[in-house]
């Protein structure tokens, strides 16, 4: 896992809850890399893991809402650190994540051959929802969650969003439907 999901995370810990958190769940953790990222390296994904349960531990919020709130601020750091993903004429959240496949990941690939990303199935089966469908050995799914609503937030949408497992592909299946005026 690249390194900047790892640096992302700490900077995160470090603006709510200071830097001795940060240290103190680096400490508490035995970590491989010691807890030393750069945002280029590759990092063994359960290192993540571990600093978010530790997290969790010492802050009381559960380990699912910790991350879906680290990918909701995640998203926030991509538009500020790769401005050129937000700059192609996507004008909605949809627009966007249609393309995180075909776009997005490609030229991740390009940097970083050898990064195991996650894949989304998307489909847009009408005008007002989409259907994207996440596949990931690393289980994950509470932040792509998180990106999912830091992405409706950027565009300024709202949308409901149902997760469900997705017995076809094994996957888990993000189901977002538009919200009108009416369902505000």
């Amino acid at each position: 896992m690249k390194g900047i999901v790892f640096t992302e995370f700490l900077d995160l810990v470090e603006q709510q809850f200071g830097f001795a958190m940060v240290d103190d769940i680096i400490e508490a953790c035995e970590l491989p890399s010691g807890g030393s990222y750069t945002s280029i390296g590759t990092y063994d994904h359960t290192e993540i893991v571990d600093l978010v349960s530790a997290l969790s531990t010492r802050t009381e919020m559960s380990v699912p809402d910790l991350l879906k709130f680290y990918g909701e601020h995640l998203f926030g750091r991509f538009v500020i650190l790769y401005p050129q993903f937000f700059e192609n004429g996507r004008r909605t959240a949809f627009d966007f994540l249609e393309g995180v496949e075909d776009y997005i990941h490609v030229e991740v690939r390009k940097l970083y051959p050898n990064d195991q990303l996650p894949r989304f199935d998307v489909s847009r089966p009408d005008p007002g929802s989409m259907v994207m469908i996440y596949h990931s050995t690393r289980h994950l799914e509470d932040v792509a969650e998180g990106l999912i609503e830091g992405c409706l937030k950027h565009y300024g949408e709202a949308c409901g969003i149902v997760r469900e497992p997705d017995a076809e592909s094994g996957g888990v299946r993000f189901t977002l439907t538009e919200k009108s005026e009416a369902d505000e």
